[in-house]
């Protein structure tokens, strides 16, 4: 399936149906009064968040959704039918926003939650409304309210623990498909990857994360070079950035801590607050590196790179390095997310002694 992370829709609710006008005419009733009905509600647009989707590759073929109008008032007091209501499905980490103003409206992280986003219009009153002491044969009535009309943006940001940094052919595929269950696309030239991809790791029982491989950059992606800068936004919501660093380049022409700086310069300009994301140095592909210069190597990359945080050093290839890799950024988005927690007050008589 084509991964499409962005579409523009249009939605339309339905239109509320009009008031009725109209009078009791039964035998042996000479003035049998208004009985004109109300128009039915017209019905409404939601989007619903379905966990079976990854993608918004149906609204790229189907933009206009419209609900139907309610029906018109009827005379012996009956109302009109509302309109049927129409359910858009959208992927976990969906974002709403109003293609015309730029306002955001929603942002859907709940399976199986639902929001309105197009309200239908409420139905006319029909004549049976307007009776008064002083008006006993109203001939007025309402049309019906018009329904929501929007264009409307949506935007997937893709929900992941850990995302993975890097440029194209740092081994960033080969990492993903090593610790969890994602078998992305891996070949020998840049931009393997086309589209992200998100993988389940297993640390234990009940014990996981999602890591997510996106696109690798270049130079200039946050001003839309190569793939451009709109991968970037999968990045906003992990917890853990992992910046994999390719130490054997296949042209030797390449510096390592060149393409290190350039990623993270890229990473600050595109965003400051991702730039600011805990970010771990990984350094890949030491199984073609000879075991007597890899020492030398590292600490001279991490020496060049003036960083500070941790290093770690793997093979993707042969999972050298991988498992206590994956422990330690365990650890990290489990203390992370129980930090995120909100602090709940407990009941002194329910305190533990």
């Amino acid at each position: 399936m084509k991964f499409v992370d962005e579409a523009f829709i249009d939605v339309a609710a339905g239109d509320g149906g009009n008031g009725c006008v109209s009078f009791r005419h039964e035998k042996y009733k000479e003035f049998g009064g208004p009985n004109g009905g109300d128009g039915g509600r017209g019905g409404h647009v939601f989007a619903y968040v379905d966990p079976n989707l990854n993608t918004l590759v149906d609204f790229r073929y189907s933009r206009r959704h419209e609900a139907k109008r309610g029906e018109h008032g009827m005379g012996s007091d009956m109302f009109g039918a509302a309109g049927d209501d129409v359910l858009l499905k959208v992927p976990v980490g969906t974002i709403i926003t109003d293609a015309e103003t730029g306002d955001h409206l929603y942002e859907l992280l709940v399976p199986g939650e639902t929001v309105m986003i197009a309200k239908g219009g409420d139905g006319g009153y029909g004549n049976m409304r307007f009776k008064s002491a002083i008006n006993r044969a109203p001939r007025q009535k309402t049309p019906g309210w018009p329904g929501e009309r929007k264009s409307l943006k949506l935007e997937l940001k893709v929900l992941a623990d850990v995302g993975l940094l890097g440029m194209p052919n740092a081994g960033k595929s080969t990492f993903i498909a090593a610790v969890s269950n994602a078998r992305p696309k891996i070949a020998d030239y840049p931009f393997t990857t086309l589209h992200p991809n998100l993988g389940v790791v297993r640390v234990g029982p009940e014990q996981s994360f999602v890591i997510a491989d996106v696109p690798g950059l270049i130079e200039g992606a946050s001003d839309g070079a190569g793939l451009g800068h709109q991968f970037l936004r999968h990045l906003q919501r992990t917890r853990l950035l992992l910046h994999i660093v390719d130490v054997a380049p296949f042209d030797d022409n390449v510096d390592p801590v060149a393409q290190a700086k350039a990623i993270a310069a890229e990473l600050k300009k595109y965003d400051p607050e991702l730039y600011a994301k805990p970010r771990w140095l990984v350094l890949n592909k030491l199984d073609m590196v000879p075991l007597e210069e890899r020492e030398a190597l590292v600490k001279g990359i991490v020496k060049r790179l003036r960083y500070k945080g941790p290093v770690y050093e793997i093979s993707a290839l042969t999972r050298e390095g991988c498992e206590a890799l994956i422990r330690d950024i365990y650890k990290h988005v489990r203390t992370t997310f129980e930090a995120e927690q909100p602090q709940l007050e407990v009941d002194p008589r329910f305190a533990q002694p």
